[in-house]
């Protein structure tokens, strides 16, 4: 395994609060750098939480558990529909768990939007976590586990190309978070298109077998393009290629106790191989929202398969 300076993935970000630090200069010129950084595969990291998160939330849920099931990973929220999923909480402790989530997600909207001044008018909310088990060590199936290095895509959530932004929280109190990141979106693309198939997944018609399981799921069923469709795959490819996962050129980080950080997810490959206790909000974000959008994963498998496949 490559162990890269993680310096090179991972951009510390003052604390917001400190004359100077990441709020200084003019805002627009500022967020148009974080966007790029961003775009181009780096890790937005603040070591200390840089949003509110009043202690006797944080107490609350250090406390919880959740579910054993296997078809639910970590309790869910969708803040569209005030929906929470994925926990055996009832009464007022499910109560007070969904009211941690909703102010979380808002929390974390109004952070993001702060800091990605071009994202805040084009971005849809997408689903927001609370991640309370172990990481390492946790049993589920070969697809679902994050200890793997993988790029995210969604079975029933389809971007249609649009990119996967995810603002992360550790809020242990006594353990790091533990990810390996892998080799930049384009060059992991040009080493493996062919042997995953990128150019099969271009020429074929979409079908309607995804939205058929997602509306067997309760979900939207919105139709998934060919790239949904390839990505979906190399989600899943990527995870059974053991050899890739025992070969990566990898960069191991630790995200410490209260600290955050956002990343693309759907550009920079990763894997969670320790933490407990972390929480998440996704933001999908539409290409032409992008300072530099030649780079979206998208426009790089176009490239290479000389395809549309937003469609």
């Amino acid at each position: 395994m490559i162990n890269l300076d993680p310096s090179t993935v991972r951009i510390e970000v003052s604390d917001y609060r400190h004359p100077g630090g990441w709020t200084y200069g003019d805002p627009s010129t500022r967020a148009r750098w974080y966007c790029e950084q961003l775009e181009r595969g780096k890790i937005l990291f603040w070591p200390s939480l840089p949003f509110e998160f009043p202690s006797s939330d944080l107490e609350f849920l250090l406390g919880q558990t959740a579910s054993g099931s296997r078809f639910h990973k970590n309790v869910s929220y969708r803040p569209s529909q005030d929906l929470m999923r994925g926990t055996e909480a009832t009464g007022a402790a499910r109560e007070r768990l969904h009211a941690c989530l909703r102010e979380f997600s808002k929390r974390v909207v109004a952070f993001t939007a702060s800091v990605l001044i071009p994202y805040q008018s084009r971005w849809k909310l997408d689903y927001t976590s609370f991640r309370p088990l172990e990481e390492e060590g946790r049993s589920l199936p070969l697809h679902k586990r994050n200890d793997l290095l993988h790029v995210d895509s969604f079975p029933t959530r389809p971007t249609g190309g649009a990119r996967i932004l995810r603002v992360f929280a550790n809020i242990s109190r006594a353990k790091p978070r533990v990810w390996l990141t892998g080799e930049p979106f384009s060059d992991l693309a040009a080493r493996f298109s062919d042997l995953v198939g990128l150019h099969e997944f271009a020429e074929k018609q979409p079908n309607s077998a995804f939205r058929r399981a997602a509306l067997s799921m309760g979900f939207g069923g919105e139709s998934h393009t060919r790239y949904d469709r390839f990505m979906l795959h190399f989600h899943d490819w990527l995870k059974e290629n053991s050899e890739y996962q025992r070969n990566p050129a990898a960069t191991r980080l630790e995200f410490p106790p209260l600290s955050c950080w956002m990343v693309f997810t759907d550009t920079v490959p990763h894997a969670v191989l320790s933490g407990q206790h972390a929480m998440e909000q996704t933001f999908i974000i539409p290409v032409d929202a992008m300072v530099e959008p030649d780079i979206a994963p998208i426009r790089v498998l176009e490239r290479i398969s000389g395809k549309p496949l937003g469609r």
